[in-house]
């Protein structure tokens, strides 16, 4: 029993102690909130003395471009490749057994070279015999010609004997062109890229034998977008460049227009004509075609980082000037874009200021001070 009363009489001094510490956190934070609020009137209170100088300098410095119309003008790039103006798949007219090649790989020809000679025994063999028959018949005719420019003979002899030579003469012909078939020679001055044959091989029709390119000038065939057709003219000047080569463009003029639009990406063809010069151009090089579209003589450009867009549209920030210079909020809206600038069709007028830096930080209403 005692012990139980002894137990009962620490606890109660345990929560008398705890009680008078809690009162004493309480009046604590009570104090220090006191001294918060004294201390917030007082910086106020200065603040007020201070007045419009402490006001100036807590403004956001921002830079302003004053509107004026410029020189606008608007360029479509598009994926391009190369063709060479003059390349030749070459292969045979007549069948025939490969005799020799007369030219390797990565030589120059001029056209009307030699390149391949088919094996032309069977038809040499006819020719000699025709040859034969032909000068029995050459001058039989000449024997029943005679004869007949004298009345002699009947006129049946002298005309078997002029068909039976002009007949032979046609045949001979044919065999002659034959031969000269079995001669296959270079139809364009250019390199031998490909020789897809070997001395022994036979050669057909339409099965290619060799690869021949002229890289002196080079067709560059883009797909542009149907949307500019109206916009691209021949003799239009357009700029070639090079994922190849990053430095050099060439300046060049549109050479041809398609007339057909490709239903399977809704593109046409433009064509341009350039020079290889110096032997950098390769075909089927990658290359790109830029060519301008649009262009105003007179438009209201700003840059185009300064545009911002919410749920209600495109925004950028004007300066207006009262009493002091506040930034202001306009809703605009836009045209194309280049590397310049976009062209503001509405909400902003000549004259009017945009901020071009600092236009992150500003809102609507806010003072600012104009570098």
């Amino acid at each position: 029993m005692k012990k139980l009363v002894a137990i009962l009489i620490i606890a109660t001094f345990v929560a008398c102690g705890k009680t008078d510490e809690t009162k004493d956190i309480k009046g604590k934070i009570a104090e220090y909130k006191n001294q918060i609020v004294e201390l917030e009137d007082k910086i106020a209170e200065l603040e007020e003395k201070q007045g419009v100088e402490t006001k100036e300098t807590t403004k956001l410095r921002v830079k302003a471009q004053t509107i004026a119309p410029v020189h606008f003008a608007h360029f479509v790039e598009s994926s391009a490749s190369l063709e060479a103006v003059n390349s030749a798949f070459i292969s045979p007219e007549i069948n025939g057994q490969v005799q020799t090649i007369h030219v390797k790989e990565g030589n120059y020809v001029q056209k009307g070279q030699l390149l391949v000679s088919l094996n032309s025994d069977i038809i040499q063999s006819s020719i000699n015999e025709l040859e034969t028959s032909l000068e029995l018949a050459k001058t039989v005719f000449s024997k029943q010609e005679e004869l007949w420019s004298q009345k002699i003979g009947s006129e049946i002899q002298y005309l078997e004997s002029k068909n039976n030579k002009e007949s032979l003469e046609s045949k001979l012909n044919g065999l002659y062109i034959q031969r000269s078939k079995s001669r296959i020679k270079a139809p364009i001055s250019g390199i031998v890229d490909v020789i897809r044959v070997k001395k022994g091989e036979l050669a057909m029709p339409g099965a290619q034998i060799i690869q021949m390119v002229n890289i002196s000038n080079f067709y560059v065939n883009a797909a542009v977008s149907e949307k500019f057709i109206a916009a691209v003219k021949r003799g239009n000047p357009v700029t070639i460049s090079f994922p190849t080569y990053p430095d050099w463009n060439i300046d060049t003029k549109v050479y041809r227009i398609g007339n057909i639009i490709n239903l399977a990406n809704r593109t046409f063809t433009l064509q341009a004509k350039v020079n290889n010069k110096e032997n950098k151009l390769k075909p089927n090089m990658l290359a790109v075609v830029r060519f301008q579209d649009f262009e105003m003589q007179e438009a209201l450009v700003v840059p185009s980082i300064i545009i911002k867009e919410d749920f209600k549209g495109k925004y950028l920030y004007t300066i207006e000037t009262n009493s002091e210079p506040i930034a202001r909020k306009k809703y605009v809206k836009t045209s194309l874009s280049n590397d310049e600038g976009t062209v503001i069709t509405e909400g902003i007028k000549i004259g009017d200021k945009v901020i071009v830096e600092g236009y992150n930080l500003v809102k609507d209403g806010m003072g600012v001070n104009i570098k």
